[in-house]
């Protein structure tokens, strides 16, 4: 045998089924157990309650993900360096809150009311950039002290009126718009098209590189699965109202946040920062610019993901991004497998994370359950996680 034909061997044996049976099983392919996760999850929820897999279930299990994952893309971003954001949740209020105030009362252009709280979500995040990397503060002590101060901000904002309801607007509309079916499909294959280009191009590059490629047969099985769930979600969604622009917006932001991490040299310095801060301060990399960066991101998600919230509870009040927007926006891409010690995750995890929450949440609705109930619940289910998770990493620790 030739050394070609032996590494064509090592790469075969690498992506066969029982080889990535096995990684499973040793904590790797964490997107695999989630989505595995999220079959025993939807399964249990449409034995217990036949509508938990309807067009208009899940048509409005999108709608309710929006904001938490598009808060937990930043979320992300944030882990990946290895630090934490405690503020998303009160971010995410006060940019709400800011954006209500001055679309409602002050007569203020709904277009440029969501670009103002957007920007006051950057100016959040720059601010405790700085204060992690001039005076080097733990990022934990910055941004739960943001948790605190900035929900005194945002009652300070909404004064004694406490509530504030939106008119129908633009704002409304970012989650109140559905697309006819024909454009739900052109979407649909827009994205499937998109993909595949990605694929088959990420594969070109390697092989032209001289470094180790997947096979092409893996990448056609990777395309048609993406493409059978794309399909099926157009499908289900046109079944209901059609596709909203809710999960548009976030799909758009996965593709661009993923492009930005696994495509580019600021997405290496990244995981770079995350994976070895010193090692990459050595290498020439500005770490104190990517932090600084990474956290005006997160916080410009966070306010992002409030302005979705609002859109679609209609209205903005003091409990807006409280609660527990915070730990489903952490948990969630913990859960799917981005680590909180940083250097590994990626950016779908936000949205993985917040199907397997929002799953547990809209279907234990459904049954009617009591929010005391429903709080064990969604504890235990994230302990159990994060456990599963611990559990493999020490065996594949052992293993090595």
């Amino acid at each position: 045998m030739t050394t070609q034909d032996a590494t064509v061997e090592d790469v075969r044996e690498r992506f066969s089924i029982g080889t990535s049976l096995r990684r499973v099983a040793r904590g790797e392919l964490a997107s695999v157990r989630v989505l595995l996760g999220i079959a025993v999850i939807w399964t249990i929820f449409q034995i217990a309650n036949d509508r938990f897999l309807s067009a208009v279930n899940l048509s409005n299990l999108t709608l309710q993900i929006a904001a938490v994952a598009t808060i937990s893309i930043g979320v992300v971003l944030v882990l990946l360096l290895g630090e934490i954001d405690l503020s998303v949740g009160a971010v995410s209020g006060l940019a709400a809150s800011v954006m209500a105030v001055l679309s409602v009362q002050k007569g203020v252009a709904p277009e440029l009311a969501i670009v103002i709280g957007l920007l006051v979500g950057t100016a959040i995040g720059l601010f405790n950039g700085f204060m992690v990397t001039t005076f080097g503060i733990p990022s934990f002590v910055v941004t739960l002290a943001g948790l605190l101060g900035w929900q005194g901000a945002q009652l300070a904002v909404l004064g004694d009126t406490g509530s504030i309801n939106l008119p129908p607007s633009t704002i409304t509309d970012l989650t109140g718009t559905f697309f006819d079916p024909a454009v739900g499909w052109v979407l649909g294959a827009a994205a499937i098209a998109a993909y595949a280009a990605s694929a088959i191009r990420a594969r070109t590059k390697r092989i032209q590189a001289g470094l180790e490629a997947v096979p092409l047969v893996v990448v056609v099985v990777r395309i048609a699965v993406v493409a059978a769930a794309i399909i099926a979600a157009v499908a289900i969604l046109n079944a209901d109202r059609g596709v909203p622009l809710a999960a548009v917006i976030v799909i758009t932001l996965m593709l661009v946040f993923t492009y930005i991490t696994e495509r580019t040299r600021y997405g290496r310095h990244i995981f770079a920062v995350g994976g070895n801060e010193e090692a990459a301060r050595r290498a020439g990399i500005r770490v104190n610019r990517i932090k600084l960066s990474v956290f005006a991101l997160a916080s410009t998600l966070a306010a992002a993901g409030g302005i979705l919230a609002a859109s679609r509870l209609l209205s903005v009040n003091q409990q807006s991004g409280s609660g527990d927007v915070l730990l489903l926006a952490i948990a969630g891409p913990v859960i799917a497998g981005t680590s909180l010690f940083g250097g590994r995750g990626f950016v779908w995890s936000a949205l993985l994370g917040a199907i397997v929450i929002g799953s547990i949440s809209n279907g234990m609705d459904l049954l009617g359950l009591a929010s005391d109930v429903k709080f064990m619940i969604t504890g235990a289910v994230l302990l159990i996680a994060v456990t599963v998770d611990a559990a493999t990493r020490l065996r594949r620790q052992h293993t090595r």
